[in-house]
């Protein structure tokens, strides 16, 4: 879910970018021509504004599926979540860096002239797999060591609380909280989707 919700906020700010650079080309249309010099600056606030946002989400998953499942299933559940995450986390984010890389060279091997270069069924191909792969490899391979660090700190500091013989109100209090922070994050993740800009 965390790698999922990090490749589509790469699409949504690759949308915003792709939206502003048209608008420049319209606007100022000696950009192509080199007579007129693009606004850098508005395509990096927007990367740095998403960059920011699109945090969110993630952020909330990471902190809030811990406290879940600690509170829901116990200590003992606690720990195979985070042995879960560890191993799980790490095996997919070598896979993602790998497969990025591997799209990325493939694009680029065929642009050199493999399978007939540019401008063929190869090429294209190989386009939509490099604009995959380099989320993959970019964004959501990367992002999964902090996942970990955090789902491991916050087990971490509640590990204490958990293993009290707690309250049943108290603890389906703190699922509750839990359960409607992670259904934030899953809004978050689904708003501004790409084919709704376009529909508008």
């Amino acid at each position: 879910m965390f790698s999922a919700f990090a490749i589509k906020a790469v699409g949504r700010a690759a949308f915003l970018v792709v939206e502003e650079v048209r608008r420049q080309f319209r606007e100022k249309p000696g950009i192509m021509e080199w007579k007129e010099k693009p606004d850098y600056g508005k395509t990096v606030d927007i990367v740095t504004a998403m960059a920011q946002k699109e945090l969110l989400g993630p952020g909330i998953l990471a902190i809030f599926s811990p406290i879940l499942v600690g509170f829901l299933f116990g200590a003992g559940a606690l720990g195979g979540f985070l042995a879960g995450a560890i191993l799980s986390g790490q095996l997919l984010a070598v896979f993602m860096a790998n497969a990025g890389g591997v799209w990325d060279n493939a694009k680029k091997k065929i642009e050199d002239g493999f399978l007939g270069g540019k401008g063929t069924d190869a090429h294209k191909a190989a386009v939509v797999g490099d604009t995959v792969g380099d989320p993959f490899k970019d964004t959501a391979g990367p992002s999964l060591n902090p996942l970990i660090k955090v789902v491991n700190l916050v087990s971490l500091l509640i590990a204490p609380i958990v293993i009290l013989n707690l309250s049943i109100w108290i603890k389906v209090v703190v699922v509750l909280v839990a359960l409607i922070a992670l259904a934030i994050a899953v809004l978050l993740s689904k708003r501004g989707n790409i084919y709704q800009e376009q529909e508008k």
